[in-house]
């Protein structure tokens, strides 16, 4: 669910658009940003779900990557930290990245293993930005000397 005022990004309206509308002085490369909360304003703390806004036009991929993903072992509640690959095609949206690393900072403190946060956040994108497919690959750094990668995928 996109966080702004509990509206999904499909029920923004079409005049967020402002992408390949006809001016004067040819397409417009600007994105109306009046929908996103988080960008430019002073955020402390983590937050539920990701923000999107419209995606231009052309853009096939869009590939977030960070070393700086930290949850908890649901067993010993000794920290992991994970590498993440998250890639999508947009649709009609995109994600907005503050509002994706704040999002990522809400798993610090929860306890999770490897393969449900990577399927947690697919679901994320999937739901929020509604792309044709997402796939989340998160490596776990290694504990005990075995390191975990697990892929999860939604869409076609």
């Amino acid at each position: 669910m996109w966080s702004g005022e509990g509206h999904t990004g499909a029920e923004m309206t079409k005049d967020l658009y402002a992408v390949g509308m006809s001016s004067q002085n040819g397409p417009s490369t600007e994105v109306a940003t009046t929908s996103l909360t988080i960008l430019g304003n002073t955020v402390r703390e983590a937050v539920d779900h990701v923000e999107v806004f419209p995606a231009p036009a052309n853009v096939d991929l869009v590939r977030f990557t960070t070393d700086e993903l930290a949850s908890m072992c649901p067993v010993t509640r000794q920290p992991d930290l994970s590498h993440v690959v998250i890639e999508y095609q947009p649709l009609e949206w995109c994600v907005e990245s503050k509002s994706l690393k704040l999002y990522l900072w809400n798993f610090r403190d929860r306890a999770v293993f490897a393969e449900a946060l990577a399927a947690e956040i697919a679901g994320e994108i999937m739901e929020t930005a509604k792309p044709r497919k997402v796939t989340v690959t998160l490596t776990q750094r290694p504990r005990g000397g075995i390191e975990v990668q697990t892929v999860a995928s939604l869409g076609h």
